[in-house]
């Protein structure tokens, strides 16, 4: 299956590959239209809406019953696309916002949160999906329906699950006009407590936040 018939006409829409290839195939495209930067002022709703559409399709792959991919071995899928050039261009269009804390594993139990960036787990998200993708486009549709349900599982789920509550604690803040603290010496090669996490932050007012975003706080 080429780039060209990924969307054929013969295919039936109501096809569960289908769906699922055309909502990651949706999302590819948008966040990498968003990393332009081109329309800065709607990156973050933008994005929170992107996200939220591929965690649907990530609950799908997570509900239906264990897919058996054809072969034994994976199939080689060719080299994987460089993300690098996306993630950069992430970083500038979301700074300060791009650092966040986050919690694991919320099921293990005393883990204090670590520092993460939104820009890197969309990078990670995307090359999970594209690698799934590039089994899609060459006609193993159950390679890739498997590739997506495992990497779902191991790794992209979780990291979208957490850029979304990320995306969404910004819009909040900013409708709910709440100050954010400061990004200010967090790092993200650091493990920090909750303490830390705090001290670290120190202040940066919603303001700083929501107009350069084009996001209007509450009244």
């Amino acid at each position: 299956m080429s780039d060209a018939t990924l969307h054929a006409t013969d295919q039936n829409p109501d096809d569960f590959a289908v769906q699922i290839a055309d909502q990651i195939e949706s999302f590819l495209v948008a966040v990498t239209e968003v990393a332009k930067g081109d329309e800065p002022e709607s990156a973050v709703p933008f994005l929170l809406l992107e996200v939220s559409q591929l965690l649907l399709a990530g609950g799908r792959l997570g509900a239906h019953e264990d897919i058996v991919p054809d072969e034994r071995y994976e199939p080689d899928s060719g080299p994987e696309p460089d993300v690098d050039e996306l993630r950069e261009n992430l970083v500038r269009l979301l700074d300060p916002i791009d650092v966040y804390s986050e919690v694991f594993d919320p099921y293990e139990p005393r883990k204090a949160p670590v520092p993460a960036r939104i820009s890197d787990d969309l990078a990670d998200v995307i090359t999970d999906l594209r690698h799934g993708m590039s089994h899609y486009r060459a006609g193993r549709t159950t390679e890739a329906l498997w590739w997506w349900q495992f990497s779902y599982f191991s790794n992209w789920g979780s990291t979208a699950s957490a850029t979304l509550r990320a995306l969404q604690s910004v819009l909040a803040h900013v409708r709910l006009d709440q100050p954010l603290a400061e990004l200010d010496g967090l790092d993200t090669d650091q493990g920090m407590g909750d303490d830390t996490l705090e001290f670290e932050a120190g202040r940066v007012m919603v303001e700083e936040i929501a107009h350069p975003l084009g996001i209007r706080p509450a009244k």
